[in-house]
Formats: structure tokens, C-alpha cells, sequence
């Protein structure tokens, strides 16, 4: 039982403690000084002071911990049901956003269990039992997890078999685009002064990026993209066409050497005709499965577009051109950092397990 007694410690810490307490006494009986004993079991002077006198008026008896005199005012039932109604999120306890805060915790304590606690103590209460203060993620409503589960337990099984039978590659392709205005990045600021950063209000223009990352069982993962600046001339494509997808994957394959799985999401630019059409020719060596809708989080071309843009991040650009320079300067450098390609693939919690 974890939280019997003893303010909430676990049996493990209750032993600890009690071992420092053993190892005092018998540092007390050699003779050492209160600061040396401080000193090697790493408490304070205080707590030593404090020990010897008890080991003096009641021996080793009396140095030993007499446990919290109060106990946890939930119970492990308690506590075991107050975590599934937090997992349950906020929406269903009736608060319109997804926010637990202490106050909101310390409420719901009260309804469940009739049951005070003052925010301080929730805080405490949260800790204790591995709850933290953290920055979600989003997943939008009309993602389909029963679509999504079993992708995520097999690993693309599927990708993985036609992978191991072809000898080729695994190849994740996904796009992004970035505007004059870069993204926002953390950094020092005096506080109750937000920083500011100045961007330029006027002037058009996108960087479109296509890449893919590739794997193979005892091969170096690899990088392939293709960057294009739109500058809103007139009859300038904005993004990328389904040519531009076709050059990409036949450049992919001269690179690579070999077959190529490719795995991709389900944007209209990939099933149009003429994209079916080109993969139907060439089905010699380019097999494609599609992602499950709104699952992002399982494509670690994700992964590359999030560290492309972490290092623009807060850039005082002064024209397209710079943004370009700097998104194709990080692309470049990530080819060359095939354990960085590798760490998105284990972002995912995908797994290529076709060695």
C-alpha cells in the first residue's frame, strides 16, 4: 500500500529516511561531531542536533521516526478515482475549456469526497502521486483514435512487411510553409516587461517545404526535401503540384538506391488522378499507404518541420529570401545528423522492427 500513512510517503522513502536515522546513531556511538555527520548523510545541522538528543535521552528508540501523526485525508480509493475523473478532463465536470488548475482540483475534491483541501495542499496531493503542471498537446476532435490505435500498436506493420519483402526504404513525406512572420520563441526578458519582437506588417510571400524522411534496417536515415518561395508574382505557383511530389519521389529513389514504401497523409494533392496514375505506373518501386486522418503526431516529418521552425524562431527577417536561406540552412544541416532524422521516427512511438 503506498499512501497508508506517514503525510503521503511512499514505503521506500518512509525506509530511507529511517536508514539516515540508523546511520546517525551509529555515527553518534563512534564519536563523530553533529557537522560531520551533516556532512555525509547530507542533512543539516539542525536535524543532526535534534537526533543527538533524542539518542541521548531515549537511545536509539528515540531517534526512530514515529511516523506523520496525521494521515492523507483521501484515501487510496479516493485517490485512484480522483485520477480517472481528472483524466476524464474538465469539459466533463462542466468547465468550458480543458484547463485543470489547483482551484478547479480543489473543487472537484470537494463534490467527489466532501472533503477540504486549501490550494497548497492539492498542489502537494498532485505531486505526491506524479501529477504536473504541463504544456498540452492538440489533437483535433474529428481524429478517429480507433483508426489511429492500431497503426500505433503494429507500427505500420503493414509498410513494414512490403518494406522487408522489396529490401527498401521506409519513406514519411510531409509539407509546411512558413510566412514572413516567424514563429514565436521563448526567451529572457525583465519580468512584468514582455518581450517584443518586430516583424515587417507588410510584404507578401511563403516558403512551401516537401521533405521525407527515410529509413531502412541498417542504413543511415535520411532527408530529402525540396524548398519554393512564392513572391506573389503574377502566374507564380503558391505551394507545390503533383509534379512536383513526382520529381521528389524519383529524385528520392536515384538517392536512396532502392524501392521506396511511402507513407503519407490523405491532402487532396495526393490523390489526385494524375498522382494515382504515377503511382500505378511505377509500382515496381514506389508502394504508398496512407495515414490515418488528423494524425499528425504519427509522421516524424512532423518532427523535422517542428525543429525547422524552433530555429527561425523570433527571426527579424528583412525580406523572403532570408527565411529562405535559413529554412533551407537548417534542412541542410539536419541531412547531416542522421540520429536527430532517427529521434523523430521515436517521436512517434513508431517502430520499424522489420530487421
Amino acid at each position: 500500500m503506498r499512501y497508508a500513512q506517514g503525510g503521503g510517503l511512499t514505503d521506500a522513502e518512509r525506509g530511507a529516511r529511517e536508514r539516515v536515522r540508523l546511520e546517525a546513531v551509529a555515527r553518534f556511538e563512534a564519536g563523530e561531531t553533529n557537522r560531520a555527520v551533516a556532512a555525509v548523510l547530507r542533512v543539516t545541522d539542525r536535524s543532526v542536533e535534534r537526533w543527538r538528543r533524542q539518542w541521548r535521552e531515549a537511545g536509539q528508540a528515540g531517534v526512530s521516526s514515529k511516523g506523520s501523526p496525521g494521515r492523507p485525508k483521501l484515501s487510496v480509493v479516493q485517490m485512484a478515482r480522483l485520477e480517472r475523473e481528472l483524466e476524464r478532463g474538465p469539459l466533463a465536470h462542466g468547465w468550458s475549456d480543458q484547463r485543470w488548475t489547483l482551484a478547479r482540483v480543489k473543487n472537484l475534491i470537494g463534490r467527489l469526497f466532501h472533503v477540504s483541501y486549501t490550494v497548497e495542499g492539492t498542489w502537494r496531493l498532485l505531486k505526491r502521486h506524479g501529477w504536473s503542471w504541463q504544456q498540452p498537446t492538440r489533437r483535433v476532435i474529428e481524429r478517429d483514435d480507433d483508426a489511429v490505435e492500431p497503426v500505433e500498436e503494429r507500427g505500420l506493420a503493414a509498410g513494414k512487411s512490403t518494406a522487408a519483402a522489396c529490401n527498401g526504404w521506409i519513406a514519411f513525406e510531409d509539407e509546411a510553409g512558413q510566412s514572413m512572420t516567424p514563429p514565436r520563441a521563448r526567451t529572457w526578458g525583465r519580468i512584468g516587461q514582455t518581450p517584443v519582437v518586430h516583424v515587417r506588417g507588410r510584404g507578401a510571400g511563403r516558403v512551401s517545404m516537401a521533405g521525407m524522411t527515410c529509413y531502412k534496417s541498417g542504413e543511415r536515415s535520411r532527408l530529402i526535401y525540396t524548398v519554393r518561395e512564392y513572391t506573389g508574382r503574377k502566374n507564380q505557383p503558391k505551394g507545390f503540384g503533383w509534379r512536383d511530389f513526382r520529381d521528389l519521389l524519383v529524385r528520392a529513389r536515384i538517392q536512396l538506391g532502392g524501392p521506396i514504401v511511402l507513407v503519407w497523409d490523405n491532402v487532396r494533392i495526393h490523390l489526385t488522378a494524375d498522382m494515382r496514375e504515377f503511382v500505378d505506373a511505377n509500382s515496381d518501386w514506389l508502394t504508398v499507404f496512407q495515414l490515418p486522418t488528423y494524425a499528425p503526431d504519427l509522421n516524424p516529418q512532423e518532427g523535422v518541420w517542428s525543429l525547422v521552425k524552433r530555429d527561425i524562431g523570433n527571426l527579424a527577417a528583412a525580406d523572403l529570401g532570408q527565411i529562405t536561406r535559413a529554412v533551407k540552412r537548417k534542412l541542410k544541416m539536419l541531412q547531416y545528423r542522421p540520429q536527430v532524422i532517427d529521434g523523430c521516427l521515436a517521436g512517434t512511438g513508431l517502430t520499424l522492427g522489420y530487421e
